[in-house]
């Protein structure tokens, strides 16, 4: 009875001595790997109630441990082709990622973002057939007003014999509007003109986007004024006022390549003139 008792205490006293003890400020275990509460700090925004911020944090932990537990299965599990595949991957990763991330720091700070006018224009004459429209672009004007507006006429008027003389007219008559545009030298797409056009859809598009054209145009309790002052179609070359971001973003490009390729090039001669880098014949 007593050697009974005996081995029961022994078994009791190994399971607890085998037992991983908890480590101060650790909050979850899975194996050897542990979960602080510095680790948790910043999980739970400002302001969250006490029963969002308990799920939040259950819900971090669950899938920390998920993690845990699943590198450890994939790591005894996985064939050792997998796994010496997998880990020249990771390495690769690291040294894309880290030269990439390098290089754009040596370029950013180097590369000349000043891209003057006669540049754009230049680079704009020599490859526009590069730069043809997806689809149709407009310049246009409008106006939507209640139809019965006091002074539709005389807006009316004005609005289809615009000048620049008008401009104090329509400081105060376009706050009467429910939505204008007059600025008719600006290309815009015809995606935008289907959003303040309502009444133009890709199928009579054709009847109303006509360069020259005036439209009035009811539409329940409001009246469209429109004046098409340009059109140009698809695969057409762009004008260079509206490709004119588009070309600054290529002529940038284009000198953080070849910053790029000097930089990659001075790299290794620098390292041939050091010693640093030697081919051995």
């Amino acid at each position: 009875m007593k050697n009974s008792f005996f081995l029961l205490f022994l078994l009791a006293c190994s399971c607890n001595y085998f037992q991983p003890k908890k480590k101060p400020q650790s909050i979850a275990r899975v194996g050897k790997n542990y979960l602080y509460k510095s680790d948790i700090l910043t999980l739970v925004p400002a302001g969250t109630s006490k029963q969002d911020s308990i799920l939040l944090v259950r819900d971090f932990i669950d899938r920390w441990a998920s993690q845990k537990l699943l590198i450890e299965a994939a790591e005894k599990n996985l064939s050792n082709t997998k796994k010496i595949t997998y880990n020249a991957l990771i390495k690769q990763y690291k040294v894309d990622l880290y030269t990439s991330a390098y290089i754009e720091d040596v370029v950013k700070n180097t590369v000349d973002t000043i891209v003057n006018a006669s540049e754009l224009k230049k680079y704009y004459n020599e490859n526009k057939e590069n730069f043809k429209t997806n689809g149709p672009l407009v310049r246009l004007r409008f106006i939507n007003l209640s139809k019965n507006n006091p002074r539709f006429e005389t807006i009316k008027s004005i609005f289809f014999n615009y000048t620049k003389n008008d401009k104090n007219f329509w400081k105060t008559y376009a706050l009467q509007s429910k939505s204008f545009a007059m600025n008719d030298t600006v290309w815009v797409d015809m995606s935008q003109v289907y959003i303040k056009l309502p009444f133009v859809t890709p199928d009579n598009r054709d009847e109303f986007i006509v360069a020259g054209k005036r439209i009035e145009k009811e539409v329940k309790n409001d009246v469209y004024l429109v004046k098409i002052t340009n059109v140009i179609d698809k695969n057409q070359i762009s004008p260079y006022d509206y490709i004119k971001p588009t070309l600054k973003e290529v002529i940038l490009n284009r000198r953080k390549l070849e910053l790029i390729k000097k930089f990659e090039k001075d790299i290794i001669n620098d390292a041939i003139k050091n010693n640093d880098y030697e081919i051995y014949k």
